[in-house]
């Protein structure tokens, strides 16, 4: 039965959101650690690592999310193992997102100045403190804006889940407009939402890039 659009469907779609949130927060958690790893390959002096990294980043990045997505979802049962949507949703994103991480980090990583590589060594640190101590300290804030920035991607992204069936923000606004059937008041709804989420990132990041003084 059509009804018409009330403030409870306005409650209904906050609580997709945190599923929204949810998949965002595991896609960024597992594609970080993932992601940094590739990232260290792709800096580390050892070419067949540098190969890995490189082939990995250029597979994940040159095909669709929404294809890495199925592969997850309709793929892996041809295998034998049975994956529901939310797993499906969440192995396609942390993937996705640590391809990209890696190539942000490993810029920043290689935009520190050579010579702070040099001065580590004039002060006889080896090349793993040189990194840790000297380097990623200032790399960190270089990547800030870029890593929110792809963040803010993430977020939105997340609506690809709607076609595997994943009820998130996008998912629960198709379900709302068939109940309605009034797509304008009901996406208008789910894009403030995407909004006040994306634009709260990207204000937090301007918090932390504040407070974070790390010496060029």
């Amino acid at each position: 039965m059509i009804r018409e659009f009330a403030l409870a469907d306005v409650g209904f779609l906050l609580l997709a959101t945190r599923w929204t949130l949810l998949l965002a927060l595991t896609a960024a958690i597992g594609g970080g650690v993932f992601g940094l790893i590739v990232a260290i390959f792709r800096v580390v002096p050892a070419a067949p690592l540098n190969w890995l990294a490189i082939g990995y980043i250029n597979l994940i990045q040159g095909t669709p999310l929404l294809g890495q997505l199925f592969v997850f979802f309709f793929g892996l049962p041809l295998l034998g193992l049975s994956v529901d949507a939310w797993t499906a949703a969440a192995l396609a994103l942390s993937i996705y997102a640590s391809a990209f991480f890696a190539e942000i980090w490993r810029g920043s990583l290689q935009s520190v100045p050579q010579r702070q590589w040099e001065a580590g060594a004039s002060l006889g640190l080896t090349y793993g403190q040189r990194f840790r101590y000297v380097i990623i300290p200032q790399a960190i804030r270089i990547s800030i804006p870029p890593t929110v920035g792809f963040l803010v991607q993430l977020v939105k992204n997340t609506s690809l889940a709607a076609l595997i069936g994943f009820v998130e923000l996008t998912r629960a606004s198709q379900i709302m407009t068939a109940a309605t059937f009034a797509p304008l008041q009901v996406y208008l709804v789910a894009a403030a939402i995407y909004f006040a989420i994306c634009f709260g990132l990207s204000q937090l990041s301007r918090v932390v890039e504040g407070r974070i003084h790390v010496s060029r």
